[in-house]
């Protein structure tokens, strides 16, 4: 049950957009007041569809919004911030990617996101509250490395341990402390969502 003044959710997935055991599509399945990035079509890569798709769900929706990312959807997320008008009330940031280092095979080479917009990753201070969840062995990133993107970003850091990629090819389907970390999110940043009413 949701009241006036509790935010819409907002998932944002990455670059492999909706799994059906992945953790953000069953948390979405547990909100009331939730909305999902759609998948795109054609530009798979672009950065600026990315960014494009994100800005469309969050131009429909009244009132206070919260974002929740995990991988590409965290680099999408952060890029937006740096151009975007619309307040958001904060970002729960999941294991992000470290596209300006070599990823596994499998994934996007260097040259190709750095073709599609994705690199320099922004270093500034997000315009939002914000938590990074990172893991200490993510395949996809460093943990030094997103401690210091979290740092620019003026997040808060959560170290999950050896969480991998914290998706399900790592094991991971329901994530509970998702929901702990949202309510952290939406609880510490409750006099802003107050602005909107």
């Amino acid at each position: 049950m949701t009241t006036p003044t509790e935010p819409t959710v907002v998932i944002v997935p990455g670059l492999r957009d909706h799994v059906a055991d992945h953790w953000q599509t069953l948390l979405a399945e547990r909100l009331d007041n939730v909305r999902t990035v759609p998948p795109l079509e054609r530009d798979k890569l672009s950065l600026a569809a990315r960014i494009a798709a994100l800005d469309t769900v969050l131009t429909d929706i009244d009132g206070p919004v919260v974002l929740v990312a995990h991988s590409a959807g965290v680099a999408i997320t952060v890029h937006w911030a740096q151009q975007a008008s619309r307040p958001v009330q904060g970002a729960l940031l999941a294991t992000p990617p470290d596209f300006e280092e070599p990823l596994p095979a499998g994934y996007p080479t260097r040259g190709d996101l750095d073709a599609n917009g994705w690199n320099p990753v922004p270093r500034r201070r997000l315009p939002f509250p914000s938590i990074v969840a990172a893991s200490t062995d993510d395949p996809l990133a460093r943990f030094r490395r997103v401690a210091g993107m979290a740092e620019s970003w003026g997040s808060k850091l959560v170290d999950l341990g050896a969480v991998g990629h914290l998706n399900p090819a790592s094991g991971y389907g329901y994530w509970p402390y998702a929901e702990e970390l949202l309510r952290e999110l939406i609880n510490s940043t409750a006099a802003t969502a107050a602005s909107f009413a």
